[in-house]
């Protein structure tokens, strides 16, 4: 009996038995880097230059021998993911494949793996089923869950705790780990770019339904925008309707964390100086330049606490009081340090 590819109409969620092992996007590089399914490889049966030069030939001369070029590049494209990532999977190999609407591309890989005789999946839809499965389950999963809101102004050691919370087995939403920026002017990560708004909202899915819904999971309060990535409304409202605990730190101790934690602007002082330069409009010429000569003198600890005196604090007491009115317990830390983490953990976890 021939072997066929078997279409499937959705995904199956984590922790469920799973008809594929491995998830295929024949996308070209170019539509993988926009979104795709997180831990998908990216096989292309057309690369993006090929994908443009098939749709000119289609535009300009007709369907026909835009097809017969088309298929073949695909025929050389799938000889070769034959020939490299797929040559060492063995016959219990079961890859489930994708491409923009469930078409022309993925079917024509299917069938050929297929023919090998792997068992071979097809998300029917392509990504546009994937995109749509999404943007529904972020509108209706977030308000599911048990959140718990950890607030405090800048430097107060959120994040240090987040992270530990992790290592002492809670469940954490890091909203700045999976945008990749820490949320102000001065949180982009060091050579790490943000991924697109699309890719990040598959990212957040993927977090959000790995949850145990029964159980607290515990993010840092945010605004609805960190860097150039913002979150779904519906995860945003649950977090400004949860409870939760803000964080107070000397601000001494908070100059030390800060210092410590950004130390690649300490060490390129010139990134530092073209970020100040975006604070302008907020507090005028003289202000940035005088907090630029205290780069330039490397007065650390002056700048860092006027930064948040001036700038930082006083936006996150009027963010804070707007946006989250139902975290209302409060601790104080004398410092960040791991024994202080531990004992505070100790005393906010359920």
């Amino acid at each position: 009996m021939q072997n066929l590819p078997h279409p499937i109409d959705r995904l199956w969620a984590p922790r469920t038995p799973r008809p594929y092992t491995d998830v295929i996007d024949v996308r070209s590089p170019g539509e993988f880097a926009e979104d795709h399914i997180p831990g998908a490889v990216n096989l292309p049966v057309l690369t993006d230059a090929e994908r443009a030069e098939v749709g000119t030939i289609y535009h300009q001369i007709g369907p026909f021998p835009a097809r017969k070029i088309g298929a073949a590049l695909v025929a050389q494209n799938i000889g070769r993911h034959l020939q490299g990532y797929l040559s060492d999977k063995d016959k219990d190999y079961r890859p489930l494949l994708y491409c923009w609407r469930g078409g022309h591309r993925s079917a024509s890989m299917a069938h050929v793996l297929a023919q090998v005789g792997w068992y071979v999946t097809v998300l029917q839809g392509g990504y546009k089923t994937y995109r749509a499965h999404v943007l529904a389950r972020l509108n209706d999963l977030p308000a599911g869950l048990t959140l718990r809101v950890l607030a405090g102004s800048t430097g107060t050691g959120k994040t240090r705790v987040l992270h530990r919370l992790i290592e002492r087995g809670a469940q954490v939403l890091d909203l700045e780990g999976l945008a990749r920026h820490r949320g102000s002017v001065l949180g982009e990560h060091a050579g790490d770019p943000q991924p697109p708004q699309k890719y990040f909202e598959s990212l957040l899915l993927a977090r959000l339904e790995a949850f145990d819904p029964a159980a607290t999971v515990w993010v840092e309060a945010e605004s609805n925008k960190i860097g150039n990535r913002y979150l779904p409304k519906a995860l945003w409202n649950a977090m400004r309707q949860a409870g939760g605990v803000e964080l107070h730190m000397p601000l001494a101790a908070r100059v030390r964390y800060l210092i410590e934690d950004y130390r690649h602007l300490v060490e390129r002082p010139e990134i530092l100086l073209q970020k100040l330069d975006q604070l302008r409009s907020h507090h005028g010429h003289q202000q940035i330049d005088d907090w630029q000569q205290l780069v330039a003198a490397g007065k650390w600890d002056h700048l860092v606490g006027e930064l948040l005196i001036k700038h930082y604090d006083p936006r996150y007491r009027m963010s804070f009081g707007r946006n989250f009115p139902n975290v209302t317990q409060s601790v104080e830390l004398a410092d960040s340090t791991l024994e202080r983490m531990d004992a505070l953990i100790d005393e906010i976890r359920d």
